[in-house]
């Protein structure tokens, strides 16, 4: 019973299975039929389009989507394309036929021949600056950086120990040789000097004590003599008399040797003195005040104020050892040109070469030297980087443009230069020497036309006029239209 059960069961699942499986593929099929109406309804017969015989451009027709053409089609440069579900009719464009291919104008295939050249040759001017190859002469630098270092900085210390009293000068103030700067307690200094004035005083007294003495002792002496020739005295009573005239002369020396070391002890006592009153020790420029009017200073270790001299001033900075033996010849000459220019603003100050230092550093290779500047507008200021320019010789009659002018290419440096009949050529160049915004080169002679601005959209053979630069005058735009006029006349067909 269980059995006939399964059996029913089973055979019921399997009927269901079969309807499903039915129901699945009748829904596939009426998709597919439904796809296919729609893609029979969009393809519709392409309008006809120009042959491509008649395109001018040369360029051929793109295929549709599904090209399928059609065993009457023509081979004039007409195809016939068909779609699904719809008849043949004559497409505007089919595969590229030889008609097509017979245009008159190139197509985009076309390489960079003779008709490249041609259309750089026949296209609209090109608008430009240009200057003119120079022979001059061209210096030759050794560049550097430097940094400014003044020519003396003092720092002021006091060289007494003492009180400020006074200050007499204020921060960033210009001072010149022997101005009063500070003022200290000089008091104990002034008794001092009191006291070995007085010592000196006594000691001419003194002297002048002696002196009478020695005058009496020589007066005794002489009417001694006068006895002596009477009989009167004895001639041991002269010599009594001479002993003391020579004992009281040497008192006398004596007190004189006194009296001068009293005086030098009195210009001893007057030295202290002098510290009292702070001078400045050479011209310059007052820098940060560290002491004030109260503030006790300790002798030769209080710093009070640095005092930096602007005017001159000096650059120092490193040269190769290699060019050491250059340097050393200008040097003797009488010093070279340098040049310092302030990274900031471009701003260039001459200067002349002053000292190279007796030794090469071993680790780098160079050579310390200086150079001195006029600084009476202090554009140079102590602690700043500069570059530093030395000219060591310079090129003579050499062709100089401004290196704007060089066009850099994988093959080298070139230049266009423009023809008496405006025509752009490339020239190669070769750069010798730069200095500034111009270079030396070679493959150019003096007076050759070479492009500036606008040297971008050059190409070989074109046509190039003038235009005016900016801030050119009226007379300068004028010549450079006429200039602008005559090149078009010529490149017109």
């Amino acid at each position: 019973m269980k059995m006939d059960q399964y059996k029913e069961t089973h055979a019921t699942s399997m009927l269901s299975f079969a309807h499903k499986k039915t129901f699945l593929a009748t829904t596939i099929g009426a998709l597919c039929a439904l796809a296919l109406a729609a893609c029979g309804a969009k393809t519709e017969p392409p309008a006809p389009a120009p042959q491509a015989a008649g395109n001018s451009a040369g360029q051929t027709a793109t295929p549709p989507a599904t090209p399928t053409p059609s065993a009457g089609a023509s081979t004039g440069g007409q195809g016939n394309s068909s779609a699904p579900g719809t008849g043949a009719s004559p497409g505007a464009a089919g595969s590229p036929s030889p008609g097509a291919a017979s245009g008159p104008g190139p197509g985009p295939g076309a390489g960079p021949g003779k008709a490249g050249a041609s259309g750089a040759a026949s296209g609209p001017p090109v608008s430009i600056t240009s200057v003119r190859a120079q022979q001059k002469d061209l210096p030759i630098f050794l560049q550097a950086t430097g940094s400014v270092t003044p020519v003396s900085s003092v720092d002021i210390r006091s060289q007494m120990t003492s009180v400020v009293t006074k200050v007499h000068i204020k921060e960033g103030q210009f001072v010149r040789k022997g101005e009063l700067l500070f003022t200290l307690d000089a008091r104990p200094d002034e008794a001092n000097v009191t006291r070995a004035q007085a010592q000196v005083a006594k000691s001419v007294a003194q002297i002048a004590k002696d002196e009478a003495a020695l005058a009496e002792t020589q007066r005794q002496l002489a009417r001694s003599k006068q006895l002596v020739e009477k009989n009167f005295v004895s001639q041991g009573a002269v010599d009594t008399a001479q002993s003391n005239v020579d004992a009281q002369m040497a008192v006398i020396a004596a007190d004189k040797a006194t009296l001068d070391a009293d005086k030098a002890a009195l210009a001893s006592a007057r030295i202290p003195l002098t510290y009292s009153r702070i001078a400045a020790p050479s011209n310059g420029r007052i820098g940060t005040i560290s002491v004030f009017g109260g503030s006790a200073v300790q002798a030769n270790q209080t710093p009070m104020v640095t005092i930096t001299q602007l005017d001159p001033i000096a650059v120092a900075f490193n040269l190769p050892q290699r060019n050491l033996n250059s340097v050393l010849s200008i040097l003797k000459a009488g010093g070279a040109r340098v040049l310092v220019t302030f990274p900031e603003s471009g701003k260039s100050v001459d200067g002349k070469l002053s000292f190279v230092d007796t030794n090469v550093d071993s680790n780098s290779g160079t050579v310390k030297a200086k150079a001195l500047f006029d600084n009476r507008d202090q554009a140079l200021w102590p602690g700043a980087f500069v570059n530093v320019s030395v000219q060591i010789e310079a090129l003579k009659d050499a062709i100089v443009i401004p290196q704007s002018t060089v066009i850099q290419t994988v093959r080298g440096s070139i230049v266009y230069v423009i023809d008496k009949d405006n025509k752009a050529s490339v020239r190669p160049v070769q750069i010798v020497q730069s200095y500034g915004e111009e270079a030396a080169v070679t493959g150019l002679k003096p007076g050759e036309r070479i492009a500036l601005d606008g040297r971008q959209n050059l190409r070989p053979g074109s046509t190039a006029f003038e235009r005016p630069r900016d801030g050119a005058g009226k007379g300068g735009g004028k010549s450079a239209e006429k200039s602008s006029d005559k090149a078009s006349e010529k490149a017109k067909p």
